[in-house]
């Protein structure tokens, strides 16, 4: 008889190491608002814990980086506790835990692809890191999260090469082929007012290197620059000059 597949929440769990003795606090930090909205009176969204998780993190963070680095001064650990504890980076953590199948979503939110939004993996991020909190105690958020984390240093050096890929781009192409060599140019805008989807595409020499999604056109872009990063061979050499006449 074969073994049954674990759900999606003991997955979690045991990506976690971590099993939860209340399980109602783990279903409301995966409760996105838009789940109560199609689901009346469907329990407790996250925002609560969301808010309480924040400030968590940031002790967690903080705490670590001021052992990790005890000759840096302020300015530089709050720098580097920023890049750790903010949107693109959480978003990360989340989808590497697995959170985005455990996500409770309205029909709306859900079919505007809300399991893969950067905002909404962060929010139940920061709401699962509060939920850990209260179902235990410090200690133990404080290893999970870091466990999580992994390596600080490792950790900071793949949030520092992924926060400026357009300046990244820019920096490989500038040098033999000038500020103009590259064009970003918005080929699709879909969704509501209130929910836009932005495709942009990235040409070299008006030639196609890259295409990305995001909700805003800067995000977008930054999704376009990443692709051609990932995607780019080695450039072409610059023309040579024609032969000077006699």
């Amino acid at each position: 008889m074969p073994a049954a597949v674990p759900s999606p929440l003991e997955a979690l769990q045991k990506r976690l190491n971590y099993r939860f003795r209340d399980a109602s606090l783990l279903r409301d930090a995966l409760t996105h608002p838009s789940y109560l909205a199609d689901h009346p009176p469907g329990g407790t969204a996250n925002q609560r814990l969301e808010f309480l998780g924040d400030a968590i993190l940031l002790l967690v963070v903080t705490e670590k980086l001021y052992h990790l680095y005890p000759e840096e001064r302020e300015g530089f650990l709050t720098t580097r506790r920023a890049a750790l504890t903010k949107g693109p980076c959480l978003a990360q953590l989340a989808a590497e835990v697995g959170l985005a199948p455990c996500l409770r979503l309205g029909s709306t939110e859900l079919a505007g692809g809300g399991r893969a939004k950067a905002g909404v993996l962060e929010d139940a991020f920061e709401a699962l890191v509060a939920a850990l909190y209260l179902d235990s105690d410090l200690a133990t958020t404080r290893r999970v999260v870091l466990e999580i984390y992994g390596d600080l240093g490792t950790r900071l050096a793949a949030v520092a090469t992924e926060e400026n890929p357009k300046g990244r781009l820019q920096e490989r192409v500038q040098p033999k082929y000038g500020n103009d060599a590259l064009r970003y140019d918005v080929v699709a805008v879909a969704g509501a007012p209130h929910a836009r989807a932005f495709e942009v595409a990235v040409y070299f020499q008006e030639r196609l290197i890259g295409q990305g999604r995001g909700p805003s056109k800067k995000l977008a872009e930054e999704a376009a620059a990443r692709a051609a990063l990932d995607a780019l061979e080695p450039l072409p050499c610059p023309p040579s000059p024609p032969p000077a006449p006699g």
